[in-house]
């Protein structure tokens, strides 16, 4: 695919590098030249510096042969209208980065892809989404609903009192005769190595796995991982962020009791102006005795969302020495992943990476609804649709030539969610989720063209 990418900022830097792994043609847009400089030394890709708004500047990247263009700038103006000249000038697909989620709210009645806008992207209202189902799943570290809800993907470390830790997967399966849910991913503790488990595969303490599961399995997956399911009322936020502002709105809609801590005076009262039922307290959120007046040891959950990645790490920490049932940060730099766990944070979420997994789609091969990528496990998870032509479609799942480093976690038909087993057979409008190693996805994306 040819892909041009406007913006070489933290998200376009941050895609150019995912889309170079997958070998496609790449090209980036920006002003900065130092932005540029440092792309073009350190990924396999063509830099081209200027307005990604300027027709020429559009034809110079050959706009009319892109597969996808994707504006991701600091402006949404630019990235906006970046879009409508692309279609304009012959792009098949774009994607646009947006603040204003109103636009999204409401693009049923703008109907922007009549205006060459197929796609609107908000990473904040992204994560603030991520953060209420990391809050309504309390007891797991990573959440990802499809169709809403239909089937959902929790992460969790198993504990040492897990059930099943020493088992096989076959032998957890029997301790509930109802299986509703599916073992797709783990990753031994202290290990970088991904598995896509077996029926012989053996759980053991400290694995960071994930479930596919149906509405029913979410609470037997409570009772097998040992986890204990943790009641989350009261949320203290720290940064007044668009992350933050947009979590303590949506917390607050859906009655939590919320405080949100920011340091700037003038933002924190035109917070507490637009939200009326969250308490919003102007001070440094970096000190301790401000947060220990604010009774943080009475709060069920802690995230913090300032524009400083160290900042929020620290706060978390403050906050579990605290016995905060649950503590989520946003950060910026992606190695940050591999510390949470060691270092005791329950979440850490990064914008980039899901606005990444949202546009990755749209370079996958087949009827791709959904995507996401595993934190810090080199998998993803995609939910194909299946065709008439598909090569699954009436096919038995264990009689299908299915690489073994993938595994089909679920099925959604006709509105329900299904823990596809080897018997299920596979039909025509299926919306089948598939849980894949990177060196299997070709495979898996030829059986759902």
């Amino acid at each position: 695919m040819k892909i041009i990418i406007a913006g070489a900022g933290e998200v376009g830097f941050h895609l150019a590098k995912l889309l170079s792994y997958e070998a496609q043609e790449i090209t980036l847009i920006d002003t900065d030249k130092e932005s540029l400089s440092y792309a073009d030394n350190h990924l396999d890709i063509r830099v081209l510096r200027g307005d990604a708004t300027s027709v020429e500047v559009l034809q110079d990247a050959k706009v009319e042969n892109a597969d996808l263009v994707i504006g991701v700038t600091a402006s949404e103006t630019t990235n906006l209208t970046l879009c409508l000249l692309a279609k304009q000038l012959g792009s098949k697909k774009t994607i646009a980065r947006i603040s204003n989620t109103e636009f999204v709210d409401h693009k049923e009645l703008i109907k922007f892809d009549e205006l060459g806008i197929d796609e609107l992207i908000s990473p904040e209202e992204l994560a603030a989404t991520e953060i209420q189902l990391l809050l309504n799943q309390s007891a797991f570290n990573d959440t990802y609903e499809f169709e809403e809800g239909l089937l959902t993907m929790v992460g969790v470390f198993l504990p040492k009192s897990a059930p099943f830790v020493g088992k096989m997967v076959k032998e957890a399966a029997n301790i509930f005769p109802e299986l509703h849910f599916m073992p797709i991913a783990l990753q031994r503790k202290g290990t970088q190595y991904t598995l896509i488990p077996r029926g012989d595969t053996v759980f053991k303490e400290g694995d960071q796995v994930y479930f596919i599961t149906s509405p029913g399995g979410v609470d037997e997956l409570y009772k097998l991982t040992g986890v204990e399911k943790k009641q989350i009322k009261n949320v203290m936020i720290l940064g007044g962020s668009k992350v933050g502002f947009k979590t303590a709105r949506d917390l607050c809609a859906n009655k939590f009791n919320v405080k949100l801590i920011e340091k700037n005076k003038e933002k924190a009262f035109d917070i507490a102006d637009d939200l009326p039922n969250a308490l919003v307290i102007n001070g440094d959120g970096r000190n301790v005795e401000l947060l220990d007046e604010e009774s943080l040891e009475s709060m069920d959950a802690f995230i913090a969302v300032t524009g400083n990645s160290e900042t929020n790490i620290m706060s978390c920490l403050v906050a579990k020495s605290k016995k905060i049932k649950k503590t989520i940060a946003l950060v910026e730099n992606m190695d940050y992943f591999q510390l949470s766990q060691s270092i005791g944070i329950d979440t850490l979420i990064n914008k980039k990476l899901l606005a990444a997994n949202n546009i990755f789609r749209y370079i996958r091969r087949g009827e791709v609804l959904a995507l996401t990528r595993l934190n810090n496990l080199n998998a993803e998870i995609l939910e194909f649709e299946v065709k008439e032509l598909s090569a699954v479609n009436g096919e038995i799942i264990k009689e299908l030539n299915f690489p073994r480093e993938a595994i089909i976690g679920g099925v959604i038909r006709n509105g329900k969610g299904i823990i596809a087993l080897g018997d299920f057979k596979i039909a025509q409008g299926d919306k089948v989720v598939v849980c894949s190693l990177p060196k299997a996805i070709p495979r898996i994306e030829k059986l759902f063209l």
